[in-house]
């Protein structure tokens, strides 16, 4: 279980009902972060923070806020101020619309809160809450002050729990003018079909099996150094692809991501892509080589590699050869220890006799 550290006490306004909650983050951030140095000696490089009027570093403690007007002057605002403010979200998530899902647009979503219940008495009507929202299939618009601004918030179901995605208001939403092609083109209806071919050929994904790969390149990197060895070297750049026109590029799309998962493509899909050359010109292929040029080629290529295998079967033989001489000689010269053996001790024994019939004389 992680860590639940509440970053705002309030309640939940529900009509007459209130809902003592802790705002907890219901996100984390895996990234790894950095130190500015000194590249010259590794020296941490530090900010500090000064007064322009006494021209002196001060602490966090003698740091407070304040507005700059329009001439310049500096109106200080204190927390106690903020705490304070006339607006009925200063300690208070107030519903104030119940609307659905799909009305929000994903533009507006901010960062993402749990609202934990504060204690035994808020077990009851924070239930409450959590199912009449599953029960409505809604989700609750509310209204709440964080970090010195009132802001707008989404409640929804998660589990068990409810959570509060902070949005963005209308107005700080752009709108995408200037963003969608200014060119008037023409979408067929094999293309759009071909294009669904694709998404369902590419099916879902569980998001649970995806993964920061960049942060497991940089963790890689990092270990290296650290124990003082060269970094892994980063993949070559990819081969540059030929142009193609839409209808080849869905269709050669298709057909591997078809092989892919292993599945066959369809006979359609096996066919060239050169009768749909409408949306991109293709450049000039340069002209093919002539065919006795190509077969001189292969040809040569493959009298090399015939070459190749015979020399190396015959170096083989040869160490085959070479092998079986020196075990020959090697058994020859043990016979031929063996029969000088057999003599010497024949020619001792018979010196032996002979002395022994001479003292017998």
């Amino acid at each position: 279980m992680w860590n639940v550290r509440s970053i705002w006490n309030g309640a939940i306004s529900f009509g007459l009902v209130s809902i003592p909650i802790k705002l907890v983050n219901a996100t984390e951030s895996h990234s790894i972060s950095f130190r500015q140095i000194h590249t010259e000696d590794g020296g941490r490089i530090r900010y500090r923070k000064f007064c322009e009027l006494e021209d002196r570093e001060v602490s966090g403690a003698e740091i407070g806020k304040a507005y700059e007007d329009a001439d310049g002057t500096m109106i200080q605002i204190s927390d106690d101020d903020l705490a304070h403010l006339p607006i009925p979200t200063a300690r208070t998530i107030e519903i104030v619309a119940f609307v659905p899902a799909d009305r929000i647009d994903p533009l507006q979503m901010g960062a993402a809160y749990y609202l934990a219940a504060g204690g035994a008495a808020a077990a009851k009507p924070y239930t409450l809450l959590r199912e009449a929202l599953k029960r409505s299939n809604k989700v609750a618009i509310a209204k709440y002050a964080l970090r010195g601004r009132e802001r707008l918030g989404m409640l929804r179901v998660v589990g068990d729990a409810i959570a509060m995605h902070g949005l963005l208001w209308p107005d700080e939403v752009r709108a995408p003018e200037g963003v969608a092609p200014d060119t008037d083109v023409t979408v067929r209806d094999k293309e759009l079909d071909l294009a669904d071919a694709l998404m369902d050929t590419l099916g879902e994904v569980d998001l649970a099996d995806l993964h920061d790969e960049y942060q497991d390149a940089l963790e890689e990197v990092i270990a290296a150094k650290a124990a003082g060895e060269e970094p892994p070297e980063a993949p070559g750049p990819a081969p540059g692809g030929k142009v193609l026109d839409l209808m080849a590029a869905l269709e050669n799309s298709v057909r591997a991501a078809k092989e892919s998962r292993g599945e066959e493509a369809e006979p359609g899909e096996e066919a060239g892509a050169a009768e749909h050359a409408e949306v991109t010109s293709l450049p000039r292929r340069r002209p093919a080589a002539p065919e006795g040029e190509t077969g001189g080629r292969r040809t040569t290529a493959g009298a090399k590699k015939t070459a190749a295998k015979k020399t190396t079967a015959g170096a083989a033989k040869t160490a085959k050869s070479a092998q079986a001489k020196k075990a020959a000689a090697k058994s020859t010269a043990k016979s031929a220890d063996r029969t000088a053996a057999k003599k010497t001790a024949k020619k001792t024994a018979a010196k032996k006799s002979a002395a022994s019939r001479k003292r017998t004389a």
